[in-house]
């Protein structure tokens, strides 16, 4: 998903040139012209790359759990990295956002799942 998002299509440019990407600078000092996937999965040189995950049913977005308080920790870690480069309001904005692409997929899914179902009941 990186490689073909906005941050990853910037990696993927300008990864070769040493203007962008001066791979000689630790990680904490580093100023590229976009993160890489180190940047915001190990910030604070924490190795556990979980711990900054946006593997996103793991962040409480489940229908049963939407956004329950014990997620809130994470997500708030979450959007922190995105507030080194963007405003405040664009973390929360893409997490409501993700929050309802989520809620909608599960709909969709559930609503195939019932039709396939339906149809093995019919002997297809």
């Amino acid at each position: 998903a990186h490689d073909i998002g906005l941050h990853g299509t910037v990696y993927q440019v300008n990864k070769w040139d040493p203007k962008q990407f001066d791979w000689d600078k630790k990680l904490a000092d580093a100023d590229y012209v976009g993160p890489t996937c180190q940047y915001c999965h190990m910030r604070g040189g924490h190795h556990n790359v979980q711990r900054f995950s946006t593997v996103y049913a793991s962040m409480g977005m489940s229908m049963a759990d939407r956004g329950a308080p014990i997620w809130k920790e994470k997500r708030d870690r979450w959007a922190s990295v995105c507030d080194d480069c963007h405003s405040p309001r664009f973390a929360k904005e893409n997490l409501q956002a993700m929050d309802e692409s989520v809620k909608d997929a599960g709909l969709k899914y559930r609503e195939t799942f019932k039709i396939a179902a339906d149809l093995v009941k019919d002997g297809v």
